[in-house]
């Protein structure tokens, strides 16, 4: 299998598919590359090389006990850059705690052979509510996360991802197999990943890292994306970032990379498309 060896010499399992323009997915938190593929094949056949990786403690990459910290998140993202060999021009694509690696990635490393960014769904800027961050999300609801997966973490996220997928009483966005399979990846991971790299996204603020946008960049967010909400996050990203265009999925939940497959795709292949500026900031609020 390919993989990437990180720093201190832990293995990350990639895909590597096609040719083109290189774009790098970076998954969420719990799941693994496989989340991206229903994206991943028609960015390919639209001509584009997608690479996209498991995060250290997940999927099929290593499980070290230590490294579920941003640096190092950023540092495994170069190292994956280098594994393959991409030159310039690569778009980096991160969902969910992924957008923090894209943050970081750029502040850390700079952007000398980066294109373009898009977060999607995205931690980005900073999560915690705090007394100067209101919108965002109570210390205690991920003290309770912890706790529950602690205690049962199969459990847990049986019903973790039908509130990931905005799956009610009457809604239903994605079908069973896809949260079937969503637990699944959640569960190749161990439990020391999984509680490291949650407090690591509940607590890292990646404000200062916002200066580090100096490209292109996509912002797309759900309204009603209860995982991660969105006026403390791609609203408040779209604002601090000056190459910024923010599209919002009216009503979408936190998984649109499922819930609304279809459109992301359209989004990101508009998006790497463009050659020139989108210092544009723009928001689509109509229903899909």
């Amino acid at each position: 299998m390919p993989h990437a060896t990180a720093r201190d010499g832990t293995r990350l399992y990639l895909k590597d598919w096609g040719h083109g323009r290189p774009v790098v997915l970076i998954h969420g938190w719990p799941l693994s590359a496989d989340s991206w593929d229903p994206v991943a094949v028609p960015l390919v056949e639209a001509g584009h090389r997608v690479i996209a990786y498991d995060r250290r403690g997940f999927g099929r990459s290593d499980e070290p006990w230590d490294g579920y910290d941003y640096d190092t998140f950023a540092d495994d993202l170069a190292a994956v850059l280098d594994a393959t060999g991409v030159g310039d021009g690569v778009a980096l694509v991160g969902f969910s705690m992924g957008g923090g690696e894209v943050a970081r990635y750029l502040a850390r490393h700079g952007g000398a052979r980066i294109d373009r960014a898009a977060l999607i769904s995205s931690v980005v800027p900073y999560l915690p509510r705090t007394d100067d961050n209101p919108n965002g999300v109570p210390p205690a609801v991920f003290d309770e996360m912890a706790g529950e997966m602690r205690d049962d973490r199969a459990a847990f996220f049986q019903t973790f991802f039908r509130s990931f997928y905005g799956v009610g009483m009457i809604s239903q966005p994605v079908s069973n197999g896809v949260i079937e399979d969503s637990w699944r990846q959640a569960m190749m991971a161990g439990l020391r990943p999984t509680l490291a790299a949650a407090q690591a996204f509940a607590t890292t603020d990646f404000r200062d890292d916002l200066r580090a946008f100096n490209l292109p960049t996509l912002i797309v967010h759900g309204t009603d994306d209860a995982t991660v909400p969105i006026d403390a996050t791609g609203r408040a990203a779209a604002a601090a970032i000056p190459h910024a265009r923010l599209i919002e999925y009216d009503g979408a939940p936190h998984g649109v990379f499922a819930s609304h497959r279809e459109r992301l795709t359209a989004d990101l292949l508009e998006f790497l498309g463009e050659g020139g500026d989108t210092s544009q900031t723009r928001q689509r609020e109509d229903a899909y």
